[in-house]
């Protein structure tokens, strides 16, 4: 009897342990990396990225199709980072908090239509130009505003850290207007409606799409010495600007970057 009972609890011991043993194998597996392997390298590919979506057709949110952010700079950064082997994960901010989100290490670059400044080179470093853009007045029609002379004693707007707020306080002082800003295209295009701004400085490309869609609105082109270009914007002493600048000359010389410009610069 004793014997039997012995055999039984042999027997039991041994199924027991068999039993952890395939436990720990099944988990080992499925948390260690293969010999040789490194665990975080898909995670490193993931880049984060910094952009303000009111900035049709560069940056925007097509509400009526879904909530992606789409355009000419989200395809052209994506197309980047493709070659480069990346994953891009992007974040929709206000555009003063970009340069301050890539200086508190939120982003590992920003692409948001943004243009190269003395004062942002001293603290972010750019990549080369991907596009030269023009800047215009806006205004409404009914205003009959079609010049800066025109616009004595009246209030004009502009983004919030934009070049172009800049270029309007560089302006007001010589035509006598006064400035103010906004953190979001679209509320200067409604200040306007709204009788509080008389116009504002928005970029030709991004001022064609709501001409093309409000037929109250006017504008008309402002003259500057030196040209505006656009850029990806990086941390100072970061590797992927030297990656980017490759490849975006490669964009250029294979007239990829033309080809953007046709399928998202085209005002219908």
């Amino acid at each position: 009897m004793k014997n039997k009972l012995f055999l039984f609890m042999l027997v039991l011991v041994i199924g027991i342990l068999a039993a952890c043993g395939t436990a720990e194998k099944e988990t080992s597996t499925g948390s260690a990396p293969d010999e040789g392997s490194d665990s975080t390298s898909e995670e490193a590919k993931v880049l984060r990225v910094g952009t303000s979506a009111d900035y049709a057709p560069f940056e925007f949110v097509d509400t009526k199709v879904s909530e992606e952010i789409i355009g000419f700079d989200i395809e052209l950064a994506t197309m980047i980072a493709d070659r480069l082997g990346y994953k891009l994960q992007f974040t929709n901010s206000d555009f003063n908090s970009l340069i301050p989100g890539l200086q508190a290490d939120k982003f590992d670059f920003v692409i948001s239509g943004m243009t190269p400044t003395e004062e942002r080179d001293q603290v972010v470093d750019f990549s080369n130009p991907y596009y030269e853009t023009e800047q215009y007045m806006v205004s409404l029609k009914e205003s009959n505003i079609k010049s800066m002379e025109d616009l004595k004693g009246k209030v004009v707007g502009a983004q919030v850290s934009s070049i172009q707020e800049d270029l309007a306080k560089e302006f007001a002082a010589e035509n006598g207007f006064t400035v103010e800003s906004r953190d979001l295209i679209p509320q200067l295009i409604q200040e306007m409606k709204n009788g509080r701004l008389d116009g504002a400085v928005i970029e030709n490309i991004v001022s064609e799409n709501y001409l093309s869609q409000n037929d109250d609105l006017a504008a008309f082109p402002i003259e500057v010495e030196d040209p505006d270009y656009k850029a990806v914007v990086f941390q100072e002493g970061s590797t992927l600007k030297a990656e980017f600048d490759g490849v975006i000359q490669e964009l250029i010389d294979e007239g990829k970057i033309e080809e953007l410009k046709k399928k998202w610069f085209v005002v219908e």
